[in-house]
């Protein structure tokens, strides 16, 4: 069976700086404006005492809470045609403050296909050095956690009962297949 919106044309409802609210026949969704996108890092360092992941938390508006995420940014937000790997490495560093000796994309990935069309790269980061704070630019506001990667569970469980939002993609943390 075929959706019958399928090859109904696109109705932009509202633009906005950095999204557009669209409209496909009974469909209404949200992509990203100027085509723009999103890069997001797994950073894994393999310390001596085992591996830890980087993951920030920051006030989410529409969450009204903060929420823990892996890092990431978007890409092409100030430079038409940046390269996601670039955009990547800028904001693990803006974010966490640890800079990335080499960025694999492990590839394209849509986090709510049901309600938005935007996607994201997923990169994951080798070699990470230290190189600052972190926390973000301007009022970001980002706290930087390096987790130890068999703590996680229980560290996730600790965040929920302090009122912490959590990323989707934590899950692929927690299934570890992405991460060996």
């Amino acid at each position: 069976m075929t959706d019958p919106d399928r090859d109904a044309p696109a109705e932009v409802m509202w633009t906005g700086r950095f999204i557009t609210a669209k409209r496909r026949g009974k469909w209404e969704y949200v992509g990203r404006a100027r085509g723009i996108h999103a890069a997001v890092i797994l950073a894994i360092d393999d310390a001596d005492d085992g591996p830890h992941v980087l993951l920030v938390d920051q006030y989410r508006v529409p969450l009204g809470r903060r929420c823990i995420e892996l890092p990431a940014g978007l890409v092409g937000d100030q430079e038409e045609g940046e390269d996601a790997s670039i955009a990547a490495a800028r904001e693990l560093e803006e974010e966490t403050g640890f800079r990335p000796n080499r960025l694999e994309s492990l590839g394209q990935f849509y986090s709510s296909p049901g309600m938005v069309s935007e996607s994201f790269t997923l990169f994951r980061a080798y070699g990470i050095t230290k190189t600052g704070e972190g926390g973000g630019v301007d009022d970001e506001d980002i706290h930087v956690h390096r987790v130890p990667l068999a703590a996680l569970p229980d560290q996730i469980t600790i965040w929920r009962r302090q009122g912490y939002a959590m990323d989707v993609k934590l899950l692929l943390l927690l299934g570890a297949g992405m991460i060996a």
